[in-house]
């Protein structure tokens, strides 16, 4: 009970949560079946859980959702053994609608909120991840319809692993700077110039709001009395 209690009111918590272990699992071998199949069995999770953030959130509900079946059905799809480039490409695109649909919708939550309460912490963190993961996926689109889209001087081939692309967003989100992965076909330098923008718009404009919210006057409950 406490469980399910927990996650009714705190979805973008477990979310996180998710996405750390994705994180973790991200470094063991990629040519393991019970990894393959592990870390997609975490990523129909964690578009389930964005789908209940969907549903709690004001944005369009439906919308939202329909990326979020289109994701896990091509997701199927691929694990089954249909990985044509079509099919992939359709995929990275709906998980990459699914969480900035996620995003925008807990972004409208937290500016909604009057209270700043232990969902408005989770929910700040959770918009910077499903960020980083929706332009990890545009990266990974990038890629595939252009090969060599990204160099890497640790890695010769033309398509770069999602580790990789992953660590490129959240330095390139983060204002860090410190991948050394280098977009250099227009599409991916112009999607790394719209994540840079992203970023440091979205660190100024939550940073405020948090603060805006520690120090709003609310009224006590004498005060509501009177």
């Amino acid at each position: 009970m406490d469980f399910w209690a927990s996650f009714r009111l705190l979805p973008s918590a477990w979310l996180l949560l998710v996405q750390f272990i994705l994180l973790i699992l991200a470094m063991l071998t990629f040519h393991d079946v019970f990894y393959r199949t592990l870390t997609w069995a975490l990523g129909v999770l964690a578009l389930l859980i964005i789908a209940k953030v969907i549903r709690q959130t004001p944005m369009f509900t439906f919308l939202g959702l329909t990326f979020v079946s289109g994701a896990i059905i091509s997701s199927v799809f691929i694990l089954l053994g249909y990985n044509n480039l079509t099919i992939q490409i359709f995929a990275h695109s709906c998980e990459a609608l699914a969480y900035f649909s996620a995003a925008y919708g807990l972004f409208r939550y937290m500016f909604a909120d009057r209270y700043l309460t232990r969902d408005e912490l989770f929910a700040a963190a959770a918009v910077f991840t499903l960020l980083a993961w929706g332009f990890a996926f545009l990266y990974n689109i990038c890629q595939l319809l252009i090969p060599a889209s990204f160099q890497n001087p640790n890695n010769v081939h033309l398509l770069q692993t999602w580790l990789d692309l992953l660590f490129l967003s959240f330095s390139l989100q983060s204002a860090t700077g410190l991948s050394d992965l280098m977009p250099l076909s227009p599409p991916a330098r112009v999607l790394a110039m719209l994540q840079m923008f992203c970023g440091v718009m979205y660190l100024a404009l939550i940073v405020t709001r948090l603060i805006a919210l520690q120090y709003i006057a609310h009224p006590t409950k004498k005060d509501s009395d009177k």
